[in-house]
């Protein structure tokens, strides 16, 4: 008998003693966790064994896992395991047409949750088929790094609503068609956490779940080969502990200095990114074990698909810049199996922010389904800033495809800023530096450089370095804010024009499209942010305003700026839903031999879609040889205004956007 079978034949006397009164209460369910089980199992152990087979306590901590998986699976809904079952007979429901998706602070769009519920009838007008709550988990007062500072899984932070009124909004979008998506930030807990609260009053198990140090040696070791993720706030990746290891920490709690007066160390917590933020050892499979119940718990409560927080850093090993180490591969592979056994429904999405190589390594069926797609975002952006597609072109070619079970999450910009995640390396082929050419980008969506049509702003500037990222609306990065502002209608229109080409791209280029709520009515930059101190520092708050409803109540108003935004993208929206052709991820880049225009081609089932992007502010032609090859003049235009000439060569108007089928 292989090795994984004669152990889960060993564990399963004690499951069944420790379940017998569930079992007793519910056979047929035990059953079906056990057919799961017996399938997945042999991953599981091998995913297990490959991180924890050194330790002693192995198997002790492998039965605690499977304790609760079948808890958790003896607490899953009835409407959530009848979709599970809907969900293991059509895995690729994702890779749909019909998918759209929205995100939304849960505060800033409606107040909470019940006012969320509220909004359904606006989630199926827009078209939406999956809603991202960003985190909505209990979290520091004050700074809180957005909600990825978690105080407690298990509890909605209070203003926002409770765990039930989250479960009770999950059933109601999934009737109407819409799957709930939320945050598990599997790095780091808030220090206020129960697990971080319990480890400073000194309960060794707790203190286990996380990284201490006595003093600099290790963490001194560690930082020779790491990053500063955020140099402003604390130096290096650790940040010192309360004099007082009995009071109660919270994010405004004053840390005390580098060293106390004599020079003695006060001790260490590892802080990759805030101070209040602390990273969890997963080293330990106590972690992993608790992590997965939190996981689980969520699922149970009707979220659909996780999106994974900062996975490239949740494994450490010295010597190493501790991000995208092949264990945190292993890690989330082995959360995935979790998945398949007690809530084989959820899907993970990966948001990995680095290099192109290393995003592609995180999207597999076994490890995430969705990941975001960072460097379409950033490419987007630069050639709205260039006016030329070569990078844009380039990377659809090189690096857009992925798995054919798997699906890209793209959009045009999220609650974080945009950061330039182009490889040099693809650049140099273009005759491109990338280090240059990240300035100018800076520059240019900052609104210094001649001729910019952007207002950001600057987010993390290194003063060292000149480096940093940017933050916006869409509408105000696009020029809208600028042209409302400071010029007149023919730059308003090619504003419009500018936020309406890219998010016809993430809409028709393959994936799950993705629209940050308030880019649909072309809400600009809001500067008051600046006001409150708990987010001054913050230029990322710019663009996450308060949702202004009487601005929404004009979206229908064609006079508008923003009914000429909605509509202009609600048209876009329906020929996506209208046409098969572009579920999936098949797409071929088609060369236009125009610098200013991109190109591709999308199949599905037999079907075939052409596009054509003109990122210029003039109109560009495309000469009869590219129709004739490309067979556009025998498809029928579905979108845009393409003119033929006589000599069968094509125009497309000023940032034109044109959709044959």
């Amino acid at each position: 008998m292989p090795e994984p079978s004669r152990s889960l034949h060993r564990l399963m006397p004690c499951l069944e003693a420790t379940l017998a009164a569930q079992i007793a209460a519910d056979p047929q369910r035990w059953q079906q966790f056990t057919q799961r089980l017996q399938t997945h199992f042999p991953a599981l152990f091998a995913l297990y064994a490959d991180l924890y087979s050194a330790r002693y306590d192995f198997f002790y901590h492998l039965q605690d896992l499977l304790l609760t998986l079948a808890r958790a699976w003896f607490e899953r809904p009835d409407d959530l395991r009848a979709l599970d079952a809907q969900r293991e007979t059509n895995p690729l429901w994702f890779q749909s047409h019909k998918m759209l998706g929205g995100v939304i602070y849960v505060d800033l769009f409606a107040n909470d949750l019940e006012g969320v519920r509220a909004k359904i009838p606006y989630f199926q007008e827009l078209g939406l088929t999956y809603l991202h709550l960003m985190p909505f988990f209990k979290m520091p007062v004050g700074e809180n790094d957005g909600g990825y500072a978690v105080s407690d899984y298990r509890q909605v932070h209070p203003p926002l609503g409770t765990m039930e009124q989250l479960a009770t909004l999950a059933r109601d979008l999934r009737a109407a068609g819409i799957s709930l998506v939320a945050d598990l930030v599997f790095n780091h807990t808030s220090n206020e956490h129960p697990w971080a609260q319990a480890a400073l009053a000194g309960d060794e198990d707790s203190r286990e779940l996380y990284f201490f140090f006595p003093d600099r040696t290790m963490p001194d070791q560690y930082e020779r080969t790491l990053r500063e993720i955020f140099p402003d706030e604390h130096p290096g990746a650790f940040s010192p502990l309360p004099i007082d290891q009995g009071s109660v920490v919270t994010a405004d709690s004053p840390l005390p200095s580098r060293e106390e007066p004599g020079g003695r160390a006060t001790g260490w917590v590892w802080t990759t990114f805030h101070s209040y933020q602390w990273d969890l050892n997963y080293a330990n499979p106590a972690t992993f074990n608790r992590m997965a119940g939190e996981m689980l718990f969520l699922a149970n409560q009707g979220v659909e698909i996780i999106r994974l927080d900062a996975v490239a850093f949740i494994w450490k090993q010295m010597g190493t810049n501790c991000e995208n180490l092949p264990q945190a591969h292993t890690l989330i592979r082995a959360f995935n199996t979790v998945a398949r056994i007690a809530a084989p429904a959820l899907l993970f999405k990966s948001e990995a922010i680095v290099h192109p190589d290393e995003v592609a390594r995180y999207i597999h069926p076994q490890e995430c389904q969705l990941s975001y797609n960072p460097l379409l975002m950033a490419l987007l952006w630069n050639s709205l800033a260039t006016r030329k597609v070569r990078l844009l072109s380039q990377a659809l070619a090189s690096r857009f495809q992925i798995h054919p079970e798997t699906a890209w999450v793209n959009y045009v910009r999220c609650h974080d800023d945009i950061g330039w995640t182009f490889a040099d390396e693809d650049a140099a082929i273009l005759g491109v530096n990338g280090f240059d050419h990240r300035r100018f980008l800076n520059e240019f969506y900052r609104g210094r450089f001649p001729g910019s049509f952007a207002r950001g702003l600057p987010f993390q500037e290194n003063p060292k370095t000149g480096d940093c990222r940017i933050s916006g609306t869409c509408a105000s990065l696009a020029g809208l804010e600028k042209a409302l502002n400071e010029e007149g209608p023919i730059e308003v229109e090619l504003a419009i024009r500018r936020i309406l080409l890219i998010h016809g791209i993430i809409l028709t280029v393959g994936g799950i499209p993705l629209l940050y709520l308030g880019d649909e009515i072309g809400t600009r930059n809001d500067y008051s942010y600046q006001n409150d101190p708990t987010k001054a520092a913050d230029s990322r708050w710019v663009h996450r305003p308060k949702t202004d409803w009487e601005r929404y109540a004009r979206r229908h108003d064609p006079q508008t700026i923003e009914g000429r935004v909605y509509n202009g993208l609600r048209e876009l929206v329906q020929m996506r839903k209208e046409n098969e052709v572009f579920s999936g991820n098949a797409l071929r880049i088609v060369e236009t031999g125009n610098v200013h225009v991109l190109g591709y081609e999308r199949t599905f089932a037999g079907r075939h879609a052409l596009v054509f992007a003109n990122f210029s502010e003039q109109e560009q032609t495309l000469p009869p040889d590219i129709i004739l090859r490309t067979d556009a003049q025998a498809l029928r235009p579905i979108y845009g205004q393409p003119t033929f000439t006589e000599t069968n060569a094509l125009i497309l108007p000023p940032v034109g956007f044109v959709v044959f089928a």
